[in-house]
């Protein structure tokens, strides 16, 4: 019985659902390989070979797999499935976009966002945005799991390089696609998955200009900025500072929920959140049932008020 972990990565450093998911495939008790694909990779692999419990990487590196597109990368996981029980990576817009074509090739079942690991074979999975958890057991001999990186704590790396690293030579073209560009949000604030504070703006905030209340607050905590889909689709911010079941799913240490309603699709992406303060006018908002704290105030008066009480901290 053997793992193969799919790492996500930038060609220059591993994401950090990488370490969750490795959390995840140790609760398996079998050997562990890692396969990374991409181009000009080689600083991603040595990472990965300070891992702990990883015996082997592959490394596919070559033009195809720069831009690591789900059409032919599957096709190259595909070709490792004889050697492998179990196929996982994590439940982000990179496995999620891999790991169902993967499953389609080698005609198996997919198990997604995988919570827990009762056994080899039985898993616990969430279904109805959160509200039901399912235990769902498989007999395929090949097991493909996506990993809800939320529920496993990240493995840290060592100092030693343990891992053997191997090559791959085998080119996949891909005849399906072409990556033409993409526009990245760049921000000195933690990357909203990993962040331990997070801060989010909801519908009630009216306007992308208003958003600006949060930054400084966000600034003085270190906390990262998210956001509901209603803020999202009424254009307020970019849909990468989205949270919830069409977004990202977050468990940061503390989770402020400004003009947020709590519609059950925004909390199914954040009430796994160790700490959630609610700040909305409506003492009736769902998102105060979740909430460990709440506040019932305007939040055009509440958030000046915050920030002066952070900076009388700060000094």
């Amino acid at each position: 019985m053997k793992i193969l972990i799919i790492a996500e990565h930038n060609q220059q450093m591993l994401k950090s659902a990488v370490n969750n998911t490795l959390t995840a495939a140790k609760e398996l008790n079998f050997p562990i390989d890692l396969l990374i694909m991409g181009k000009d990779c080689q600083k991603v692999a040595n990472e990965a070979a300070a891992l702990p419990n990883i015996e082997k990487i592959f490394v596919a590196d070559n033009d195809v797999y720069e831009h690591q597109l789900a059409e032919n990368c599957a096709q190259l996981v595909a070709t490792f499935a004889k050697d492998y029980n179990y196929i996982l990576a994590g439940a982000t817009t990179f496995g999620k976009n891999l790991l169902p074509r993967v499953a389609a090739l080698l005609d198996v079942a997919m198990i997604s966002d995988v919570i827990k690991i009762n056994s080899p074979d039985t898993f616990v999975r969430p279904i109805y945005a959160g509200n039901i958890l399912a235990t769902v057991q498989s007999q395929d001999k090949l097991k493909i799991l996506s990993i809800r990186t939320t529920a496993f704590a990240p493995t840290k790396s060592t100092a030693e390089k343990k891992a053997i690293i191997e090559k791959i030579t085998e080119v996949v073209p891909n005849n399906l696609s072409r990556f033409e560009n993409q526009t990245l949000t760049e921000s000195a604030r933690p990357e909203l998955s990993s962040a331990h504070i997070i801060i989010s703006g909801g519908r009630g905030l009216k306007s992308a200009e208003n958003f600006k209340l949060l930054e400084t607050i966000a600034d003085r905590l270190g906390a990262a900025i998210g956001a509901s889909r209603a803020a999202v689709d009424a254009g307020f911010v970019p849909n990468d500072y989205q949270v919830g079941q069409t977004g990202k799913v977050v468990a940061p240490d503390l989770y402020i929920a400004v003009g947020i309603s709590g519609a059950i699709q925004h909390l199914a992406g954040m009430k796994d959140s160790k700490v959630i303060v609610a700040i909305n006018n409506d003492p009736d908002a769902p998102i105060f049932q979740v909430a460990d704290y709440g506040l019932v105030a305007d939040l055009f008066k509440a958030l000046p008020e915050l920030e002066t009480e952070l900076e009388k901290i700060k000094s």
